[in-house]
């Protein structure tokens, strides 16, 4: 039998952007059932309200804010709230994020733009935010990235452009910020079961069957499986860890990702997708 090994977050304060639904609440419960506390900030009110009840059925001291990671001043200001709920941020879990699939031609400014305010800005904004707000020294940033940073796939330019952005910003920040003893890491989820994002990327019974069939380790993810990967990385047991972009994906970027949406896209409708509104 393997034994099951726990880390104790008792006594550390995380906050996760984007952390009301999808993989960012399942990260934000992985913490708090590992005795941290938790703050969680997204536009809506009422999801917010609604993972502070979940994380503190939990057990854990949680709080949250409504704001939007495009606007830098209102994210400024809910890290500042948190900052004050419960001192200093021990782990920052950067997860905000926005996807719909789309052929470039089919795309206005506006709708690539949406994307990659979203992600990359918005990764900019809750980073550059939280700095002054950080443990020093022993601090660990997690940025939630995409398979799309680095293998391009058909109707997703503007994810693919806004990631991999992120996954650079991360090795930069890693670089930078290192010798204020402040650990940046991103992790790469794969198909995680129930997501919006995959709904949208394989909306029928046949185009999820084909995800699966392309992920060698012949099933899809839960949030579960990411928010482990998470607690390691912040944890002591990755103490030397920085600058690192780890796939927690069950091995579907190992090439199974580009096969499945290239056959997805061969399937979807020739129209515009134009969701800039």
């Amino acid at each position: 039998m393997v034994a099951q090994v726990r880390v104790d977050f008792s006594g550390t304060t995380v906050f996760v952007a984007g952390g009301t639904s999808g993989i960012n609440l399942g990260i934000a419960q992985g913490f708090a059932a590992a005795g941290a506390r938790v703050a969680v900030m997204s536009r809506s009110k009422e999801k917010v309200d609604a993972a502070v009840a979940r994380l503190k059925g939990l057990g854990a001291q949680a709080t949250g804010e409504a704001a939007d990671v495009r606007d830098p001043e209102a994210t400024s200001a809910a890290l500042r709230n948190a900052h004050a709920t419960f001192g200093n941020i021990d782990v920052l879990v950067s997860g905000a994020a926005g996807n719909f699939p789309a052929a470039a031609l089919d795309m206005s400014p506006g709708a690539f733009r949406s994307v990659v305010d979203i992600d990359l800005l918005g990764s900019f904004h809750v980073l550059r935010a939280e700095y002054p707000l950080l443990r020093k020294p022993g601090a660990v940033i997690i940025n939630v990235s995409a398979p799309q940073a680095f293998l391009p796939m058909p109707l997703q330019s503007h994810v693919c452009a806004a990631k991999a952005g992120v996954d650079m910003l991360t090795r930069v920040l890693a670089i930078e910020w290192g010798g204020d003893g402040i650990r940046v890491n991103a992790v790469v989820p794969g198909p995680i079961e129930g997501t919006e994002g995959m709904v949208r990327l394989a909306p029928t019974d046949e185009a999820r069957e084909i995800v699966r069939e392309t992920v060698p380790a012949a099933r899809w993810g839960t949030s579960r499986d990411v928010a482990d990967v998470c607690l390691f990385l912040a944890s002591p047991l990755a103490a030397y860890v920085t600058g690192v972009v780890l796939p927690a994906d069950g091995g579907w970027s190992l090439g199974g990702a580009v096969t499945a949406m290239t056959a997805i896209a061969a399937q979807s409708p020739k129209r515009p997708r134009d969701d800039s509104g």
